[in-house]
């Protein structure tokens, strides 16, 4: 199967079906099962943990985080990738242990709920948010921005579900590898270069925000910032 173009690959996240979103074969050279949050589901989790085989995570607009008050991890990110874990939490009702699929879905549902207030979250718990940077993947050109970028372009809440994909043999999945299990489970494939490269052909990314009159020994201009 080709990779996907990211009209496509919007469909398919607003539908609620995975999309496999790989990265450059200079960076981390993975591929992540990613899932828009809105359309989590026991089901979809028990897929990831069956046969991505990853650490699932909940990439989020840092908004909400803070609304919740889930602060990062550590203070300084020494990691390779800088990728911007947060303290673990879990729904505090409806869950029992909170490692099942049913227990993780719950948690997602409740984190990103506009209902759900601190005190409806426990800390410890067996869902690892990651906060997304601001501006997406035209600031960090990662898995956790990219499936938050393509959650808000489908029209959904701006958090998504991923799991990095692994082979049966604990290896990670390489391309080739990726290909066959897009087949298998008509899964489609996007990169994170065409998402950048589609962001800045449709997005207006420079905004007027103030005009003043400049008056010099030349005439007067007009400034626009």
């Amino acid at each position: 199967m080709s990779i996907a173009s990211i009209p496509e690959a919007i469909e398919d996240i607003r539908a609620g079906k995975f999309v496999i979103i790989v990265d450059d074969d200079d960076r981390e050279n993975e591929g992540d099962l990613t899932l828009a949050a809105e359309r989590v589901t026991a089901e979809t989790i028990n897929f990831m943990t069956l046969y991505a085989r990853g650490l699932i995570c909940l990439p989020m607009v840092g908004k909400r985080l803070d609304e919740l008050d889930i602060p990062l991890m550590v203070r300084d990110n020494t990691s390779k990738f800088s990728t911007a874990f947060t303290v673990s939490v879990e729904a505090k009702r409806q869950v029992g242990t909170g490692i099942s699929a049913a227990d993780r879905a719950e948690t997602i549902k409740t984190v990103i709920d506009p209902l759900t207030r601190t005190d409806d979250l426990v800390r410890p718990g067996h869902m690892f948010p990651l906060r997304a940077r601001e501006g997406g993947v035209l600031a960090r050109a990662g898995h956790t921005e990219a499936i938050v970028d393509l959650a808000r372009l489908a029209g959904l809440y701006p958090a998504g579900v991923l799991c990095e994909i692994m082979n049966e043999d604990g290896s990670m999945a390489r391309l080739p590898q990726l290909e066959v299990m897009s087949e298998h489970y008509g899964i489609k494939i996007v990169t994170i270069a065409d998402l950048i490269a589609y962001r800045y052909r449709h997005e207006r990314l420079v905004h007027r925000v103030a005009e003043a009159k400049l008056p010099t020994e030349y005439g007067e201009f007009t400034a626009i910032a």
